[in-house]
């Protein structure tokens, strides 16, 4: 494709999950297949939470960023002007969407259910994280708990730090989205299975977009749009010799299969939440 006179670069931004030292590295497969479609290098940058991604995409320093969905509504709040390549999703057939979970310690007998969360040290994960904050906060208000003077809130800074402080005892209950429960702890042996209760579930929460700036030319928006919706998943890196399985090719340090298209009205149903809650967090 033609990109841009002058132009060699694009900024990619994410916020890691879960605390990591090589979250480029779980990227990797996406950046090269951009790389090789567009003839431009793909810098990276590893923000330490939503706010750094955010701030560089107002800002303009931040070409495309993977988002959560409140911080993607939050960006378009505090002036970023973006359009969605792509929204995570576990399979083509998929409907893009995952879960917050409230937990606790499965020995703990005082918490089995949100209502129990009042009064309590309560982990949440980052002030613009959706399934670390903006759906808990809407949980804790409809069981008839002020999210800020009806617990003691603890920003944990990861969803698996969020998880790892319940179970060390730092925190009564937490939140964090739903792989990183049943899941992702579970595999890297950070908990037993077992060992960590879910107590609560939120409704099921638009899945994660890969924003890039409305900016950019259009030809070039449609060039990165199709490459993550067709290229950037697990059957076409496998198919492209990218990958060698199934196992080996998971995208994002979330691991999923890849991207679908979807629009902006997607994040509707985030933006009622928002005004539900009426979160100082939304302004």
């Amino acid at each position: 494709m033609i990109v841009p006179t002058g132009q060699t670069t694009l900024t990619f931004g994410a916020v890691p999950s879960e605390e990591s030292s090589s979250l480029v590295e779980s990227y990797e497969k996406i950046i090269e297949v951009l790389e090789a479609e567009l003839g431009l290098e793909i810098e990276f940058f590893q923000a330490t939470d939503y706010a750094g991604i955010i701030e560089g995409q107002v800002s303009g320093r931040v070409d495309m960023a993977q988002y959560g969905p409140f911080s993607y509504v939050l960006a378009d709040i505090r002036g970023a002007e973006l359009e969605v390549a792509g929204v995570m999703t576990d399979g083509p057939d998929i409907e893009p969407g995952y879960q917050s979970y409230g937990v606790a310690l499965a020995s703990n007998g005082d918490i089995n259910g949100i209502e129990d969360f009042a009064g309590k040290k309560v982990c949440f994960v980052d002030p613009a994280s959706t399934s670390g904050f903006l759906y808990p906060s809407e949980g804790l208000l409809s069981a008839g708990i002020d999210p800020e003077s009806g617990i003691t809130p603890v920003y944990a800074g990861g969803h698996d730090a969020s998880v790892l402080a319940v179970k060390n005892g730092d925190c009564d209950a937490g939140f964090a989205f739903d792989a990183m429960v049943d899941k992702i702890l579970i595999e890297s042996g950070d908990i037993e299975a077992g060992e960590i209760k879910t107590v609560w579930k939120s409704e099921v929460i638009a899945g994660s977009p890969l924003a890039m700036q409305a900016g950019l030319p259009d030809s070039l928006k449609s060039e990165i749009k199709r490459i993550i919706t067709e290229e950037a998943n697990v059957d076409a890196l496998v198919a492209s010799g990218i990958c060698t399985s199934v196992d080996e090719c998971g995208l994002t340090d979330e691991k999923v299969w890849g991207y679908v298209e979807r629009d902006d009205s997607f994040y509707d149903g985030v933006r009622k939440v928002c005004e539900v809650t009426g979160s100082p967090k939304c302004q």
